[in-house]
């Protein structure tokens, strides 16, 4: 038997910030989705969904608000150039940065922000 990873879902508290946030990131996601309970964009062999809490609790049978860092959601720039300038204009949006670009032990340059929902979101090169 062999799995495909085929869709990550963010539960989102509302919407529309959720996905302006994630247009700033360059996604294509059209205005008229602000107001969908469900929402998916196709990546590079990857969706990712988003989904209302009101979703989450009718697919789950409840929900409770995630506490800590459960999972990453890391974002490949182009170039160093544009990953400093990503950030530099999510921070601008008010957005909070978690940790402000360096370059990583391991030989990447780094930074992470996080989403309207707290999610942290790592954007490299």
């Amino acid at each position: 038997m062999r799995v495909k990873l085929d869709m990550v879902g963010i539960v989102v508290a509302d919407m529309k910030k959720a996905l302006d946030f994630y247009r700033l990131l360059g996604l294509e996601i059209p205005e008229s989705a602000n107001e969908d309970h469900h929402v998916e964009v196709a990546g590079d062999g990857v969706r990712l969904a988003f989904d209302t809490i009101e979703i989450a609790k009718s697919v789950y049978g409840g929900w409770e608000a995630a506490s800590g860092h459960r999972i990453e959601l890391a974002f490949a720039c182009d170039d160093v150039d544009s990953l400093n300038e990503l950030y530099a204009t999510l921070t601008a949006h008010g957005y909070e940065g978690h940790k402000e670009p360096w370059d990583a032990v391991w030989g990447q340059r780094y930074a992470i922000v996080k989403d309207p929902d707290g999610n942290l979101i790592s954007l490299f090169v």
